[in-house]
């Protein structure tokens, strides 16, 4: 399928890097990190039942599914306060924290990929997760970076994508949204009007019987190479 593309919005977790070995990692370090600056905390919270005091807030908090710093401060506060420590620690808690969430690694394809199209066209990052760009090291790589917490909307609301394309200047047609989840990145943006380009890196079977994904790759190398086949000007 031949369509035009000026430009792409990308997601970040499962998309560029896997999400699961940052989400384990982090647990470690701020169960390290309490054991350090808290240890009555440490001692009432270990991985798992701190994981699971996560788990509550999110379910509790419906409200704030588009702001997962929030949650997570929410998360660490109960556990300080209930352990009887001190809420100063509460932001060199979520410091510790931040730090492992920005440290990832790329999948194999991802960032000589990333470079291919961003240098094709405009690359906006639109993600319902808290990464930081500049931290991980590709912000240069980027026209912007739009999280469900800055716009106050998480994935698949429409109104994160249109917010994206005005940002770019472009079309909601001639916009691509790329990214791993079927429902949150791909039927998403197609509904908001974009073109959707799924990542399906597992071959999970497609569920959406009301629409196709207007492309489907296995890495982002095939997109990087479709762009190559089909752009008619370069960027």
């Amino acid at each position: 399928m031949n369509f035009p593309v000026l430009a792409i919005t990308l997601d970040l977790d499962d998309t560029l890097w896997p999400f699961a070995p940052i989400g384990a990692r982090i647990d470690q370090v701020l169960h390290d990190w309490m054991l350090e600056h808290s240890p009555a905390t440490a001692a009432m919270y270990p991985v798992a039942a701190m994981r699971e005091l996560r788990e509550r807030s999110f379910r509790d908090n419906p409200h704030l599914h588009y702001d997962l710093s929030a949650l997570r401060r929410l998360t660490l506060a109960e556990a300080l306060e209930n352990s009887g420590a001190s809420p100063a620690l509460l932001e060199p808690a979520y410091e510790a924290f931040y730090a492992a969430r920005n440290q990832v690694t790329f999948y194999p394809d991802a960032l000589e990929a990333l470079r291919r199209i961003a240098a094709r066209v405009p690359v906006a990052a639109v993600s319902n997760g808290n990464a930081d760009l500049q931290r991980i090291g590709i912000g240069e790589l980027f026209a912007f970076q739009l999280g469900s917490r800055e716009f106050g909307a998480a994935k698949p609301d429409p109104g994160i994508f249109h917010a994206a394309c005005q940002r770019l200047g472009v079309a909601h047609a001639q916009v691509l949204h790329v990214g791993d989840h079927a429902e949150m990145d791909v039927a998403g943006a197609m509904r908001a009007g974009l073109r959707g380009c799924w990542i399906n890196r597992e071959a999970h079977a497609w569920t959406h019987q009301e629409l196709q994904p207007d492309l489907q790759f296995d890495t982002l190398t095939g997109l990087a190479d479709w762009l190559d086949a089909n752009a008619s000007t370069p960027r």
